[in-house]
């Protein structure tokens, strides 16, 4: 019922707290559709990810700004967020909560995102318990790779596909 690039987000962000995952799995399943289809609501889901990433960092401009682009998006994609098995309502509000923490400089803490859908909270909870993940648990805030992954992590497949892209462009120009 639900694509697996969302659960797996949901995995990520309630089981890891791999937020920079949740960002990678949510982006590709968005890019999946041509660019004037494109939905919306997962631009949503994507920044409060991006926002907590910022967030646990202490990067306070940077959180802000997701949080509170997430929040204006969220806010109209009501009926998007029930179809995810989201509670809307519950939702905007923790996303203003936390868009408050950021703003006076709290420390990070992990949040949940409201599932009202028992059957993909136990879909998603079965995913973590398969991959030896706890649904909830906290951010590990000592794990560095977790923590700094865009600057940590191995990028040359990223690399790699981006020459070749460029390649493949540079030959479709070069037979018009």
């Amino acid at each position: 019922m639900y694509p697996k690039p969302y659960i797996e987000y949901l995995v990520h962000f309630h089981g890891d707290r791999d937020y920079f995952e949740c960002h990678e799995v949510l982006e590709e399943y968005w890019k999946e559709d041509p660019p004037g289809q494109r939905k919306i609501h997962w631009v949503g889901l994507i920044q409060i990810a991006v926002g907590l990433y910022h967030y646990r960092r202490s990067n306070w401009k940077g959180a802000h700004r997701m949080i509170s682009n997430a929040l204006a998006i969220l806010e109209e994609e009501k009926d998007a967020l029930l179809s995810l098995g989201l509670n809307p309502e519950k939702t905007t509000e923790l996303l203003r909560k936390r868009s408050k923490d950021i703003e006076n400089k709290r420390p990070y803490k992990s949040i949940n995102l409201p599932l009202e859908d028992s059957d993909l909270l136990k879909t998603c909870i079965e995913y973590c318990e398969n991959h030896q993940l706890q649904w909830g648990h906290p951010s590990d805030l000592s794990n560095d790779f977790l923590i700094h992954k865009h600057s940590l992590r191995d990028r040359s497949d990223v690399i790699a596909e981006r020459k070749n892209s460029l390649i493949r462009k540079q030959q479709k120009t070069d037979e018009a």
